[in-house]
């Protein structure tokens, strides 16, 4: 696998350290630079080598306490006092781990999306040929309903990112390529197995299902929670990828 190195990082001693198999997206590299270490995974800042050196415990207490302020305050109102001092640490500290508020957000976000994709149906994913083309891009739907019924207290989390429409463009935007990859591979399936128009560009279908799956994200958070009955919604969406929107005869 070709190893990712931001365009920055140029007489840099650079020191790997693996925690996945190389063939994984999730290794992790540290870059030191001017006395500051960073861990970048997909080109993306993440939490100091020096957080990562904390005992479990107490990094979990960070965690917990980010997930608290976060669920409670916009981003913008959050405190990095407040969660300094419900994790029980120093102020100063918290630089120590993180470069700043945004940092731990983002950190935080990751976490949540992890979380989150592991609730898709493994069997699913593993065994992909089993099933049709439509029935996978509903379970991605669907696991996100399972999965915000039983993390009740991320859900806030996500409600405030979403209503922040900036800093959601600038957050979930990360993610846009993984999630258009994942599209990707589900239509090249689909087409594989006849239930996609050989004709059509699939990397095109990729970046519109994309799409789609943000804009949805405004209906579906409208009135405030997510939960089964916007499954609904998500059917309607369904149903027009499927059918088109041009009336049958």
């Amino acid at each position: 696998m070709k190893k990712f190195f931001p365009k920055e990082v140029f007489d840099i001693k650079i020191t790997i350290d693996y925690n996945m198999t190389e063939d994984s997206y999730e290794y992790r590299f540290i870059l030191i630079k001017l006395d500051h270490s960073y861990t970048v995974r997909m080109g993306k800042i993440l939490p100091k080598e020096t957080f990562f050196n904390l005992p479990e415990e107490k990094r979990e207490r960070v965690i917990e306490a980010a997930i608290e302020e976060f669920a409670a305050y916009p981003f913008h109102q959050a405190r990095i006092t407040a969660i300094a001092d419900n994790a029980g640490i120093a102020k100063g500290s918290f630089y120590q781990y993180f470069e700043d508020k945004k940092d731990l957000y983002k950190y935080l976000i990751e976490i949540i999306v992890e979380k989150k994709l592991k609730y898709i149906n493994q069997d699913m994913m593993v065994n992909r040929e089993k099933y049709s083309f439509f029935e996978l891009l509903r379970e991605v739907y669907l696991s996100g309903i399972r999965f915000a019924k039983e993390n009740s207290r991320l859900l806030p989390i996500g409600l405030m990112l979403v209503n922040d429409k900036e800093l959601c463009r600038e957050i979930l935007g990360e993610y846009e390529d993984k999630s258009t990859d994942f599209f990707l591979l589900l239509l090249k399936q689909g087409r594989t197995e006849g239930a996609i128009d050989p004709t059509i560009d699939l990397i095109l279908i990729s970046k519109m299902l994309t799409s789609i799956s943000y804009s949805l994200t405004d209906f579906v958070y409208e009135d405030g929670k997510l939960d089964l009955d916007d499954m609904e919604i998500i059917d309607q969406m369904l149903y027009i990828i499927e059918n088109g929107i041009k009336k049958r005869r």
